[in-house]
């Protein structure tokens, strides 16, 4: 097996360990559950995206694809930080259960299309079939 199929693996597991992750905290911040506020729930989340930001980064370099030469690249940076920004809101920043579940979900979609664009590697990503 290769380092970038290794890399890869990885990153992929990282990448469906961030979505468990952040999709449990978000039924709990739906559920007004106190697991939401455990030390281990706030910590856990660190942990594994910035393994997935590590791997994220092995494969840029290995592949010479880079954000802002490589549009699919952009686009998904682009929407990850769009995704952090509505996870914020969602657990944390949202005024009202309403604005929190709103982003909640909005995250959800904003992360089902970042990894579309990282399936097709197309700045479109699932709307590629759309256009």
């Amino acid at each position: 097996m290769t380092i970038y199929k290794l890399t890869l693996g990885f990153h992929i597991t990282f990448v469906g360990l961030s979505l468990l992750f952040f999709t449990v905290r978000g039924f709990w911040m739906v559920t007004n559950d106190a697991l939401l506020q455990a030390k281990f729930t706030r910590f856990a989340p660190h942990v594994i995206d910035s393994a997935l930001l590590l791997t994220a980064l092995v494969l840029v370099f290995q592949t010479k694809q880079y954000p802002l030469t490589s549009d699919w690249l952009t686009v998904k940076v682009t929407a990850l930080v769009l995704y952090i920004l509505l996870g914020m809101i969602a657990l944390k920043r949202g005024k009202t259960r309403k604005q929190r579940v709103f982003a909640f979900v909005s995250a959800l979609a904003t992360y089902a299309f970042i990894v579309s664009v990282a399936y097709w590697r197309h700045p479109l990503g699932i709307f590629l079939f759309i256009a």
